[in-house]
């Protein structure tokens, strides 16, 4: 049977990228929570397999998973994310940090204190060719978890893949059949089936729709959205479609070159992304609409990506950032919360709101230099403009940047400030006099 006899199965959707309409369970107490979590690879080389070298591939992540929610982690290729997951799993071993489950930290336990307890975690994986046995039949590779942890399902193991392959959208005729005669598709809902054999709280799903064509993704999509309702399941869903993830995430995190740089809600942010590189990713997702496709920005970056080998220091998304200032080389941006669940690594962040309560885009200028602004023209300066655009002063009396207003004008810092004639009035279309 083909995958597209099975489609009126599935639940439809208009498109797989809009979220949806209706309203999602409220998420429970934290089932997993990870802190400082780590994974160095070593680099070796030579006929003695000294150590050369290091890649980073994760580097200090914190979050929290709660249970009945689905927590998305996005970003581009090599970013972390595949480790991550991997890591949440134990199938990967972390250099540091810890990650607990239920109250219990996994990192601490061994194979064999972990055998019991992985019934309740499962793994979908990218490749669902590579992920099952070509020499064993359906039957086998999902009812293989039921013997790993000695589980006898009531009415037989045979009776219980049956009907999980029906649950899954296959036939209980596929039992006796092997992996090479299904589609992809149709074997991706083989491990699905396979995750869910033993009725796990969390599923970490690494690019779970990746390598299928955009109808079979949606109904694997919708599939998965089905049996978090119907079984209460947590989700960690790693992907870079961000219209998949919108689609099936109450919370998203996005990570870049090992550390994730922004969490937050997902309304929240797909409407109001705070950090340059999620405005960034969000500009680059395809509109269907040819009037809105049109009217927006989309934001280029410059550069490639640095190596996990040597990255840069302090705020590792300097080196392509618009509006990196030398703090951002310096110091490391912690990942704060910003406003109410959003937190976001960044010196500058993107589209703070404004005291008047206003959403608007926080573009900030870079600050004069110290020497030319004295103490008493900068205080000066700072009463003057307070008015259109407040500034802090730091420490050393130089002026920190300005954030422009909505209407574009110009924001004056105190080395532009001059005296004006009493009948001139200060306005946007008078050009800032040069500091001498």
């Amino acid at each position: 049977m083909t995958e597209g006899a099975r489609a009126g199965d599935d639940v439809n959707v208009a498109q797989a990228g809009e979220p949806e309409a209706a309203s999602r369970r409220e998420p429970g107490d934290v089932l997993v929570r990870v802190r400082g979590l780590r994974k160095h690879f070593p680099i070796r080389s030579g006929m003695t397999r000294r150590r050369a070298g290091t890649v980073k591939a994760v580097d200090g992540l914190d979050f929290d998973i709660r249970e009945g929610e689905t927590l998305g982690l996005v970003g581009e290729s090599g970013c972390g994310k595949s480790t991550t997951g991997r890591m949440v799993m134990r199938l990967l071993e972390p250099s540091e940090g810890t990650i607990e489950f239920g109250g219990r930290d996994l990192t601490r336990l061994s194979r064999g204190q972990l055998r019991p307890l992985r019934r309740d975690f499962q793994m979908i994986f990218q490749d669902p060719q590579s992920s099952l046995n070509p020499r064993h039949t359906v039957g086998t590779i999902v009812g293989l978890p039921f013997r790993l942890q000695k589980v006898t399902p009531e009415g037989g193991v045979k009776k219980a893949v049956q009907e999980l392959l029906e649950l899954v959208g296959l036939s209980p005729e596929h039992y006796n059949r092997y992996p090479h005669e299904f589609s992809g598709g149709q074997r991706q809902r083989i491990g699905i089936a396979r995750a869910l054999a033993l009725r796990p709280k969390l599923v970490v799903a690494d690019e779970p729709v990746s390598a299928l064509d955009v109808s079979i993704q949606a109904q694997v999509v919708n599939l998965l959205d089905d049996l978090q309702s119907e079984f209460g399941l947590t989700y960690l869903i790693i992907a870079h479609d961000l219209s998949v993830v919108r689609h099936t995430s109450d919370r998203v995190a996005v990570m870049y070159l090992g550390k994730i740089v922004e969490i937050a809600d997902r309304e929240d942010l797909y409407s109001s992304p705070k950090h340059p590189y999620t405005v960034a990713l969000m500009s680059a997702v395809p509109v269907p609409d040819p009037a809105r496709r049109e009217s927006r920005d989309r934001i280029l970056l410059k550069g490639d990506v640095p190596s996990p080998m040597d990255p840069p220091p302090a705020c590792r998304f300097h080196t392509r950032c618009w509006k990196a200032q030398d703090i951002c080389k310096t110091q490391e941006p912690p990942l704060a919360e910003l406003t109410t669940r959003h937190q976001v690594a960044c010196h500058f962040p993107e589209n703070m709101p404004t005291e008047d309560g206003a959403g608007e885009a926080v573009l900030l200028a870079k600050p004069a230099p110290a020497d030319a602004v004295a103490a008493g023209e900068g205080a000066e300066a700072v009463a003057e403009t307070s008015a259109e655009a407040p500034a802090e002063t730091s420490a050393d009396g130089a002026a920190e940047p300005v954030a422009e207003s909505s209407t574009d004008s110009p924001a004056e810092t105190p080395a532009a400030a001059s005296p004006k004639a009493p009948d001139e009035a200060p306005g946007k279309d008078t050009p800032p006099t040069p500091a001498p």
